[in-house]
């Protein structure tokens, strides 16, 4: 398949996508989806599964690596934990 592709006759989104998964996935790509416009979530994690891992992994003292690893705000972060803990008080 890689073989048939004229690479310097791409579109310029699929010579990118080239350059970042490889011919042979980009096709693959292209093949799945084409005509289709994609939107991709600026988040990686889903919030709800985030918030979660956060209450889960919080420590007392690592809400700045927890905003970096799931890619959320230190104030998103503090409010999922602000929130937990009423929770808690509550049940």
């Amino acid at each position: 398949m890689a073989e048939k592709v004229e690479l310097n006759a791409l579109h310029q989104f699929y010579s990118s996508l080239n350059d970042l998964v490889g011919t042979e996935s980009m096709m693959i790509i292209y093949e799945h989806y084409k005509g289709t416009q994609l939107n991709f979530p600026i988040h990686l994690y889903d919030r709800k599964v985030a918030a979660k891992y956060v209450v889960t992994e919080f420590d007392g003292h690592n809400q700045v690596n927890l905003a970096r690893k799931y890619g959320y705000s230190q104030k998103w972060v503090h409010s999922v934990l602000r929130a937990a803990k009423e929770n808690r008080e509550t049940e």
